[in-house]
């Protein structure tokens, strides 16, 4: 009998092609649905490396903002002003424009009790919503889909267009799917060594060749089905020439081709910024902006706007102060974006940020993040938040 080192041997499971195929990916039914219209979708943004909050809504009539940040701070006149206390980076033109059409609500001094300045302990904790001492190895969207899909054999309920998928795609039984491209995905799976393996198992009856044969068949399906709808609809909307927004572009995409798909998850990069951070900032803001407003526009083109909220979350904020290289150095609490087309409240939610009372150094958050995510469960995904995050949360207001 063939053992399972040398099967991976065989096989190219065994090479980098192995990212495309874990084994989170489930069968297909025979005929799978189609998502109608006004069935609700939300899309799920992260700003990977913690962004800076304050001077991306830019508390510019403060005066501790300018005495705090004396060379990272935004002039007054830079600002384009929403209110008479906040205002967007300009950098943020095309976020102010959607805020200027009712289409944007942005939820200040986000956060948790205790907060961790780890990047990856606090995206662990956004991912999983769990309490910062507690380590849980399930996300909210994964345990959303357990509680909300009994017996769903449809791995793309939620979708990540990535390589990898995050920990909050992954449920206890069921998980989220991982495709940076369906086409080039398709075009793997149906390579001829991969469908040989398939028609020719070596040794399907050995449990872990049998649950490595099982995967590539399902993977095959799944790929089959999002390949195939992905090709109903191809977008001719203008999208800036930036690998962010065409990540979205693949979700307008398989959103206005009618994908069953409830959650669909994208990240933007690099967000540290300890150093000289003023020019890349600029440019990671600018990147969001353009890409955000030109998938906006996509979906309302083809009335899927109002099926759609999309919620933008980073792992944490910077500190209040600049640091002595010409950036900010990890924070706390931070603002939240959510974007849709009938927000019951919409503009600045929450009180602005207080730069008098900070907690060593630090923002304190007054809005617990996963307060948003139960409004997002039981509002928009139509599901109790209790179980999915493991303890009750007050509610917001903004859907």
């Amino acid at each position: 009998m063939s053992t399972r080192r040398e099967f991976l041997k065989k096989s190219a499971l065994a090479t980098a092609g192995t990212m495309l195929l874990p084994g989170f990916l489930k069968s297909l039914e025979a005929n799978p649905m189609m998502l109608p219209e006004g069935q609700k979708i939300l899309v799920v943004i992260q700003l990977s490396g913690g962004n800076d909050g304050l001077n991306t809504i830019v508390p510019y009539n403060n005066d501790l903002y300018y005495t705090l940040r004396p060379q990272l701070a935004l002039s007054k006149a830079s600002v384009l002003r929403a209110s008479d206390e906040l205002g967007f980076h300009p950098a943020l033109a095309k976020l102010n424009e959607l805020y200027d059409k009712g289409y944007l609500a942005v939820i200040n001094n986000v956060g948790y009790p205790n907060p961790d300045r780890s990047h990856f302990r606090s995206m662990d904790i956004w991912h999983t919503a769990s309490d910062s001492d507690q380590y849980l190895n399930t996300g909210w969207i994964g345990r959303y889909l357990d509680a909300s899909c009994t017996n769903c054999n449809i791995a793309h309920q939620a979708v990540e267009i990535d390589d990898m998928l995050s920990l909050a795609l992954k449920g206890e039984n069921i998980k989220g799917m991982a495709i940076k491209n369906p086409r080039k995905l398709y075009q793997i799976l149906h390579n001829n060594y991969f469908q040989k393996i398939v028609k020719n198992p070596v040794d399907a009856t050995e449990p872990s060749l049998n649950y490595l044969y099982k995967t590539l068949a399902e993977a095959t399906s799944s790929a089959d089905y999002i390949y195939d709808k992905s090709n109903v609809y191809k977008s001719n909307s203008l999208y800036p020439d930036y690998a962010f927004a065409g990540q979205l572009k693949t979700v307008a995409e398989l959103i206005n081709s009618g994908l069953s798909t409830k959650v669909y998850y994208v990240s933007l990069s690099g967000f540290d910024t300890h150093v000289r951070q003023q020019p890349e900032h600029e440019r990671l803001l600018k990147i969001y902006a353009e890409s955000v407003s030109a998938f906006v526009s996509d979906l309302e083109k083809n009335n899927r706007f109002q099926d759609v909220l999309v919620m933008t979350f980073s792992e944490f904020g910077r500190r209040v102060s600049q640091n002595a290289s010409g950036g900010t150095d990890h924070g706390t609490a931070n603002n939240l974006f959510v974007i849709g087309k009938n927000l019951k409240q919409k503009g600045f939610i929450s009180g602005t940020p207080d730069l008098s009372r900070l907690d060593q150094g630090d923002l304190i958050h007054e809005v617990d993040f996963r307060s948003v995510y139960a409004t997002v469960l039981n509002k928009w995904l139509d599901t109790s938040s209790n179980s999915v995050l493991n303890g009750q949360f007050k509610t917001l207001d903004f859907i």
